[in-house]
């Protein structure tokens, strides 16, 4: 019986490396940088402004006679050729500083507590040299790493790069999915009453998009391997997917047709020690890799958490949490209950969300990750666990 990272090496094996593609900026939310990206320019590109206020070359207080208004935009030099001086200078948020301003005094700060025009004289407080100044490169500096190969773009990551002028990015391509579901007793609209839903279509494709995948194409079974083989030629000659991922028909029934299509010398079909998701395979079709989940719809979403969506797209980090009850392991395998995570006071702890049960889906709804007890663990309230958010 494999481990789970026994499993996941062997899966690992299988699969190309990802190629990569440019894309523009503001196609690039949530995808996963190629290669690192180093800032161009200081950020900011020069000193300016945090506040609506008066630049002043020294902080102390006193009248000085007001000069021309800077606003967002504008070029100081053109104002102040010979820099800001003695005068108080008018300046906008965001409004690059003149030559020799040291700090910003508030416009409510000053008396007049409002902006008096070029001439006039205004009577400012005492300040500190760099008061409402954002520096030039406070933020980051010109040469120095951006953003390292490997991030999701967020939209903050993404902010940052537009600030550099940066157009088009070079990310992995999102994995393509060939996905399979069914057997003769699932139906999309279950017409009678020994037929079952399909759920797992709608959560794998829901999944594939949660980590940065995308489904290529959707093939459903009945129980004909003849009829499957054809399809899945069919689906692959036309769509070319990186993998094929199948949910269901690989266990040891008489109807286990995902096996019965795909068994052969280069495949492996077995058990993986946890719970839910034990029966897993490792197959290819065509040249194509498939990685063959079970089919509950727990371990369904269990078995593509830990073996597909790290190897083909972009996950959270698995972390560790302190467990809120005590939770005693189960024999020779690890198991994979769904948690919930709390990050109220010093500590994150996580708490069990709904029954162990592999058919218990709608249980899992409330879930924001998986806790992994290993086997013939005996945990005690506050003791550590491995997580792996959803």
């Amino acid at each position: 019986m494999r481990s789970i990272e026994e499993h996941r090496q062997v899966i690992r094996a299988e699969l190309s490396p990802r190629e990569t593609e440019r894309v523009r900026l503001e196609a690039a939310r949530g995808r996963v940088l190629a290669r690192d990206i180093s800032a161009e320019w200081d950020s900011p590109r020069f000193a300016n402004s945090q506040m609506d206020g008066y630049a002043v070359a020294h902080p102390a207080a006193g009248a000085r006679v007001v000069g021309p208004t800077i606003a967002a935009g504008a070029d100081p030099a053109q104002l102040y050729p010979d820099g800001v001086g003695d005068l108080a200078a008018p300046i906008m948020t965001g409004a690059a500083l003149p030559v020799g301003a040291q700090c910003i005094i508030p416009v409510e700060k000053a008396q007049p507590a409002r902006f008096l025009g070029e001439g006039e004289e205004v009577v400012l407080p005492e300040s500190s040299v760099g008061a409402f100044v954002r520096a030039q490169g406070n933020d980051i500096a010109a040469g120095e790493l951006l953003l390292r190969a490997g991030t999701a773009l967020t939209p903050a990551g993404v902010a940052a790069i537009a600030s550099q002028s940066i157009a088009q990015v070079e990310v992995y391509q999102r994995a393509r999915l060939l996905v399979v579901t069914g057997g003769a007793e699932i139906s999309s609209s279950a017409e009678h009453p020994a037929q079952i839903p399909d759920a797992n279509g709608p959560m794998i494709a829901a999944a594939a998009e949660r980590y940065c995948m995308e489904v290529a194409g959707h093939v459903r079974t009945n129980d004909n391997p003849d009829v499957l083989r054809a399809d899945l030629q069919s689906a692959v000659d036309a769509l070319c997917p990186d993998v094929i991922v199948t949910s269901g028909g690989i266990s040891a029934g008489a109807f286990e047709v995902v096996r019965q299509v795909l068994d052969g010398p280069h495949a492996w079909f077995g058990h993986v020690g946890m719970q839910p998701g034990g029966p897993q395979g490792i197959a290819r079709f065509a040249g194509c890799p498939v990685i063959c989940l079970p089919g509950n719809p727990v371990s369904t979403l269990v078995s593509f958490r830990l073996f597909v969506a790290p190897l083909l797209g972009r996950t959270p980090a698995e972390r560790s949490a302190h467990v809120v009850a005590d939770q005693r392991g189960l024999e020779g395998k690890d198991q994979l209950l769904r948690g919930r995570l709390d990050y109220a006071g010093a500590q994150v702890s996580v708490s069990v969300v709904g029954g162990a049960g592999s058919h218990l889906i709608t249980q899992a709804v409330d879930a924001d990750c998986l806790l992994r007890v290993p086997r013939q663990a005996e945990l005690k309230a506050g003791d550590l666990v491995t997580v792996y958010p959803l």
